[in-house]
């Protein structure tokens, strides 16, 4: 466990706007900075970061907290994770107390399979830098693709020895278990011989690392050539590595995407590496995989403007233009660059050095659109049924924008390229996005939902109001808890005192706990709200002040993302308001009504609910009391006075019809009592006392 000193220290040095940046391209607006939410897919900026309250929240999907809940959220890490995380960026030490049998039983899988990686990703490396065989073997085939010392450690490069089992006997040697090994796919255990190996024996390898700098998975190649031997073998999908949503590069590339608001996309390791030592830091590989949205959308948050950099065979040309609808339906600026036939970025970085080859990507680049329309324009010049098809491809391309000024530009440019009439274009483009809609999916490729069959009516069903009360009753306790968190330690007058020459001076605290205490409301509906609101009353009767800073900083992320989204605002006031002499009221300044308005709409809320509740028990007494009466009168209707046990039944019926009657009597009270309260609902008692 981290010691408590530990975390505040580790709280106090974070700055979210600096944490969020290492995954999250944001530019400063005003006193916070604004950028894509990482959490849900979106063009328009609604992610908010606030440095001076420590806090981040989204405004599209509601998702909200501190920097160690951002880190836990982004990275699915725990919370002790998330803390060593940012001690670590802010080189604070952690020293934790050893952990005892159950406590290390309980220690969670996915943190046992990072360590594991982590080990593996050294025990190569010490492989590929002291033992004979990878010095022999690994190293010589770096220094032959010239790899630099500093690369070899930047990319964490390693090195697998032949023996076929070498590392996992080394490992479990070492303590880790088997179960760990085969769940991340360092080993593979055969089921028939029960024989173990390890998956990446005779390989140099090449750690694959999460944005935050785990090592989550590995990529071998073999050095021999073998027929029947893959040239890459990469760990399998686990808890902790998923290949669609990893980008190989990314941690080391990030800071310099954010910096340089660009981004540089190749297809492999060697891409990556070899464009790092010549200088170009902003750029990541998807793998050798096919692109995927989960990749574009990691880009995305980093940064709009992305260079698709392919070799320039037919291999080359057709990935670049795979990639491309993808990227500009996610909304990002596509620029194209295809490097000479026969060169890969890995040769041609090697060949020409740091300076030609940065010259060389910033001038060869070009837009998609003078892409694919120099790639086909050639052939289709001389072929009219290629040259329409090639029209409508890159028209079909265009569709997938979203964004119409974007749209209406690049028809225009494809217009003056192709020469051919920009009406004729459009048409086309509103054919192309009437077909997609026809065929379930939106103008930008996204599937929608399938029609249901259609169904015979059925019969109507009075609507409960259940889900409108709990959020009903949701708003009003997050007002309350913002004014609490926000101001509860300003100091105000009492709205409620009388003496307008001297009136009472307390805290906006107390005056809403005071007049929540005395309508007899010591508990909110929603569990996370009443945690921060039994606090606050705790602060309150004890005389101390309220911070928000416990509760955003809470080790709980329940309560710390109700505080963070409790104390953040989705506006500032433009400050043209005050230049124009224009009177405006803050917040602040009217406290005193806010929160006697408040607390009358959160108790109203409270009386409607119970008079409800009383409205149903008292049909169901009425109910009752009407069954009673009805037996009653048909038992005295037939009565036999020679008949004792009638004579006692009777009686038992009278008794119960009584009890029935006051009991319904005490309902109607209360109902009638509860029903003035709503009517005359109004604060105007005097001093408050606590």
């Amino acid at each position: 466990m981290i010691d408590r000193t530990t975390i505040d220290r580790i709280m106090d040095a974070a700055d979210i706007a600096e944490v969020v940046q290492d995954f999250v391209s944001i530019k400063k607006r005003g006193v916070n900075y604004i950028g894509c939410c990482p959490f849900h897919n979106e063009k328009t900026p609604s992610f908010i970061v606030s440095p001076a309250k420590g806090i981040y929240k989204c405004f599209g999907c509601g998702k909200s907290g501190n920097a160690v809940g951002f880190v836990m959220e982004h990275e699915q890490m725990t919370y002790p994770e998330a803390l060593k995380y940012i001690a670590r960026k802010y080189g604070i030490e952690v020293v934790e107390k050893e952990l005892s049998p159950e406590e290390q039983q309980q220690n969670d899988d996915r943190e046992s399979m990072r360590m594991l990686n982590e080990y593996a990703a050294k025990y190569f490396q010490n492989n590929l830098l002291n033992d004979p065989e990878g010095i022999a073997i690994g190293l010589s085939y770096f220094r032959e693709r010239g790899f630099t010392d500093e690369a070899i450690k930047t990319f964490g490069l390693g090195y697998s020895l032949e023996k076929r089992d070498a590392f996992t006997e080394q490992a479990l040697r070492d303590g880790y278990k088997l179960d760990f090994m085969t769940r991340t796919g360092l080993t593979i255990v055969n089921e028939e011989t029960k024989r173990r190996y390890d998956r990446f024996f005779g390989r140099v390898m090449f750690p694959v690392y999460s944005i935050s700098g785990q090592v989550i998975g590995f990529g071998g190649r073999i050095l021999k050539t073998a027929e029947k031997t893959a040239k890459y073998v990469n760990s399998p999908e686990s808890e902790i590595y998923n290949k669609s949503k990893t980008l190989y590069g990314l941690y080391q590339a990030r800071t310099e995407i954010v910096r340089q608001k660009k981004c540089y996309l190749v297809e492999g390791y060697a891409d990556v590496i070899s464009l790092y030592m010549a200088g170009v830091h902003n750029v990541v590989a998807s793998s050798g995989t096919s692109l995927t949205e989960d990749q574009i959308r990691i880009i995305h948050r980093l940064t709009d403007d992305i260079t698709v950099l392919y070799d320039g065979d037919s291999a080359g040309i057709h990935a670049s233009i795979r990639g491309i609808d993808m990227l500009l339906a996610q909304g990002l600026n596509v620029r194209v660059l295809l490097l000479p036939d026969g060169e890969d970025p890995d040769s041609f970085a090697k060949k020409y050095g740091s300076e030609k080859t940065i010259e060389y990507l910033n001038t060869h680049e070009e837009d998609f659109i003078r892409f694919k329309t120099r790639l086909s324009k050639t052939e289709a010049d001389k072929d009219p049924l290629k040259r329409a098809a090639m029209i409508t491809d890159i028209v079909r391309t265009i569709s997938v924008i979203e964004d119409q000024i974007k749209q209406t530009v690049y028809l225009q440019e494809c217009s003056k390229i192709l020469e051919i009439d920009e009406n004729t274009l459009y048409s086309e483009l509103m054919k192309i996005r009437r077909k997609k809609i026809m065929d379930g999916k939106s103008p930008t490729g996204q599937t929608f939902p399938s029609k249901p069959e259609p169904k015979l009516p059925e019969p109507k069903q009075v609507p409960t109001a259940t889900g409108n009360k709990e959020i009903g009753f949701l708003s009003k306790e997050h007002e309350i808890i913002r004014i609490l968190l926000l101001y509860g330690n300003k100091e105000i007058n009492n709205p409620l005192d009388h003496n307008r020459e001297n009136p009472q001076r307390l805290k906006a605290a107390e005056l809403l706990v005071a007049l929540m205490l005395k309508a007899n409301i010591t508990e909110l509906r929603n569990k996370v709200n009443q945690q921060i609101f039994k606090e606050i009353i705790n602060a309150v009767i004890n005389g101390r002040d309220i911070s928000e800073k416990e509760f955003i900083n809470s080790p709980d992320p329940a309560i710390s993302s109700v505080a963070a989204d409790a104390c953040a605002s989705s506006y500032e006031l433009s400050k043209m308001w005050e230049k124009h002499g224009s009177t405006y009221y803050k917040e602040e300044n009217k406290l005193g009504e806010i929160i006697t308005d408040v607390y009358r709409k959160y108790v109203l809320e409270i009386r409607k609910d119970e008079k409800k509740r009383l409205s149903a028990e008292l049909k169901a007494q009425m109910e009752t009391g009407k069954k009673l009466k009805s037996k009653l009168a048909t038992l005295e209707a037939n009565w036999n006075s020679e008949d004792e046990n009638q004579s006692e039944e009777i009686e038992m019926l009278k008794k119960e019809s009584a009890e029935n009657d006051n009991k319904t009597i005490e309902i109607l009270k209360k109902i009638n009592a509860i029903t003035q309260e709503i009517k005359d609902l109004s604060i105007t008692q005097g001093r408050v006392t606590i």
